[in-house]
């Protein structure tokens, strides 16, 4: 092929000089047809395909092909036929004799012909999109997988992120209420896909069926949700983008934090910090164009939204209650009743009649044992054979002046003794528990060993008064006798202060 300036030089020479072609075919060495076709066009045009090309061999099985790479619209993405084993098929199943990089470069074009074409998309303010995005971090020494909430406002591209052990519906909506405590307000509208935490059924129409809890979120903060095609992403493209933008530059290389708050504290810090930057092509920092997505925004409801999951049960026999594959005590004498769990990202709260009956650490284990010990002691009091193999209280760590106290009550009085020992342990319902340890290091000091004397010295010293200890229970004790003050003892001791 000739170059521009060849063609330059031929055009010159005919049309301005006032030449012939055939002289400017004798002058530059070329043909007729060359200076012909250098007069037509102004650039080499390239080469231009006037007809279809032919393929004796691979014509007859397009169709054949066409057949497979339909099928595989609808077959699973990895199990989807290579241009490689089309060629494999065609030569096997239907006897072709050509080669592979014509099949090959048919299968390029008819794909390259079937890719989805996208419109752009214009973002008004105060419309955001949410989506969570999964990851790996190192929490308290301990490798674990998370689960990030992405908030993303496509206007401005501020964002708000926060990590979770689980993607659950407790974590869905404390990350709401979260974002939108962040950002001072509520957004016109949220786009989201189909998660099963907020769409319960997709509807023929193409309409949704919320879930109850994401229906309480959306009455309570009154913006309107909105949802993309299944299985098309890019129907919320802003949010995917800030899912990999996240992982790659926040959490890149693999975060190491004490916990999980820790972990939000940074990327909270991360989120105020982008605010200062600049994206795409815009000349205002995102903070600047946020101020848009504000003015646009809800105001926030006066009441408070419980970012929980509710959830209706019944209080086994062993005073437990299962909340997501794990069990949590209540008190015993809850037992059988019917009660209401609230599952929050921290913690598990259990009601029964509208009153809280226990609240336990959230565990995301499987199979797990939460025990409150104190919720077991007032029936190991009518059944304190169960005392040293009681599960409940295997993890209590028990403080050495109350292990010291019940050898003492176990010498003194026997099976007696165990059961004014749990007495004694039950102190701690109603003090705390560095009251009783004093009360009973003080109970040893006085040689007063009984569940009555850590009692009385244990309300004394809430009371910050001196204890009056009624010892006429326990006359096993030593007893003390005490006389009439006589004149005699006085001038005694007069006497031995003059010695």
């Amino acid at each position: 092929m000739f170059a521009v300036e060849t063609y330059a030089a031929v055009r010159k020479f005919v049309f301005t000089e006032g030449n012939s072609r055939r002289e400017a075919a004798r002058v530059f060495g070329l043909s007729r047809e060359t200076v012909a076709k250098m007069c037509r066009y102004s650039a080499p045009p390239g080469y231009v395909r006037t007809k279809p090309p032919e393929r004796p061999k691979l014509g007859p099985l397009v169709p054949v092909i066409d057949a497979i790479l339909e099928a595989d619209r609808s077959a699973p993405p990895k199990q989807r036929h290579t241009a490689k084993r089309i060629f494999e098929r065609l030569r096997d199943e239907h006897g072709f004799l050509g080669g592979y990089t014509v099949v090959k470069d048919y299968v390029r074009l008819s794909r390259s012909r079937s890719r989805e074409v996208f419109i752009p998309l214009a973002h008004p303010p105060g419309h955001a999109q949410v989506d969570f995005g999964e990851c790996v971090a190192v929490i308290g020494g301990v490798q674990m997988k998370l689960h990030v909430f992405c908030f993303d406002l496509p206007q401005s591209d501020a964002c708000f992120l926060k990590a979770y052990a689980a993607e659950t519906t407790e974590a869905f909506l404390d990350g709401h209420v979260s974002a939108f405590a962040f950002f001072g307000g509520v957004p016109l509208s949220i786009l989201y896909d189909n998660l099963k935490i907020a769409v319960a059924k997709i509807l023929g129409d193409g309409g949704r069926r919320r879930t109850q809890a994401f229906t309480e979120l959306v009455s309570h903060f009154l913006f309107a949700d909105r949802f993309g095609r299944p299985g098309k992403g890019n129907d919320k493209g802003k949010v995917e983008g800030l899912v990999k933008f996240m992982r790659l530059n926040y959490l890149t290389p693999i975060p190491h934090a004490p916990s999980i708050d820790a972990l939000n504290v940074r990327l909270l810090e991360r989120c105020l910090a982008r605010q200062r930057e600049r994206a795409g092509r815009h000349e205002q920092t995102i903070g600047e164009r946020l101020a848009a997505d504000k003015a646009a925004f809800r105001e926030l409801p006066a009441m408070t939204f419980e970012p929980c999951h509710k959830f209706a049960s019944r209080v086994s026999s062993q005073a437990l209650v299962r909340y997501r594959t794990n069990d949590y005590s209540v008190p015993t004498r809850y037992g059988y009743r019917d009660v209401l769990v609230k599952g929050f990202v921290d913690t598990v709260v259990i009601f029964c009649d509208g009153l809280e009956i226990a609240r336990h650490a959230r565990s995301y284990g499987h199979g797990d044992f939460v025990f409150e010990p104190r919720h077991y002691l007032a029936l190991l009091e009518q059944k304190p054979g169960a005392l040293d193999q009681a599960a409940p209280l295997q993890a209590w760590i028990m403080p050495e002046a109350l292990s010291h106290l019940r050898r003492l009550l176990e010498a003194r009085m026997g099976k007696r003794g165990k059961r004014e020992f749990i007495q004694v342990l039950r102190l701690t319902e109603a003090f705390a528990e560095t009251v009783v340890v004093a009360a009973a290091l003080e109970a040893i000091r006085l040689g007063a060993i009984g569940f009555d004397a850590v009692k009385q010295l244990a309300i004394a010293r809430v009371e910050n008064r001196p204890a009056r200890l009624d010892l006429s229970d326990y006359p096993y004790l030593p007893a003390a006798t005490v006389a009439t003050t006589q004149p005699a003892d006085y001038l005694a001791l007069l006497s031995r202060e003059a010695a």
